[in-house]
């Protein structure tokens, strides 16, 4: 960063202390930077910098403003180029891509689980660790089977024995 608070000036600074890229794109909010020519190490040192930040903070808010840098610094940029027959086309196409790039941001910043029912059968063995008696044993092994449900149903709308 090139600021007169590191004793830097916009006037003095020369060509190799700039970086090299493709394309910039600045707005308010956000600058992104495609086939940036940066040093591969230091982005790796940066990027293992960041987890271990992540890793002592204990104030949510930074977890989420770190995880946010982390993602955006490891996870790339990609350029997707559209082409239709007609306007109408094309402007529907560019919706539908909107909405997967939304979808996919929200899962970068807010999280996922795996579909298909992955994550209730994960948490059986938790549900079976538990060991009670009476009643509160049939309820645990009630509970054992409603999450194994969605993953047998699926397996039957595929014509599969679950």
């Amino acid at each position: 960063v090139i600021t007169e608070d590191l004793g830097l000036n916009l006037k003095d600074v020369t060509i190799d202390q700039l970086g090299q890229a493709s394309k910039v794109n600045v707005t308010k909010d956000n600058t992104t930077i495609v086939e940036g020519g940066g040093d591969k190490a230091a982005v790796a040192t940066r990027v293992e910098t960041i987890k271990q930040q992540i890793a002592e903070t204990t104030s949510d808010f930074d977890r989420e403003k770190l995880q946010e840098r982390l993602a955006k610094l490891a996870g790339g940029v990609a350029v997707i180029n559209v082409g239709a027959a007609t306007e109408t086309e094309l402007k529907e196409r560019k919706y539908r891509i909107e909405d997967a790039l939304n979808a996919t941001r929200a899962a970068v910043e807010e999280g996922f689980v795996a579909g298909g029912g992955t994550a209730l059968v994960n948490a059986i063995s938790a549900v079976e660790a538990l060991s009670e008696a009476g009643d509160v044993q049939t309820g645990i092994n009630t509970v054992i089977k409603a999450l194994e449900s969605p993953v047998r149903q699926i397996a039957e709308n595929a014509g599969l024995e679950g």
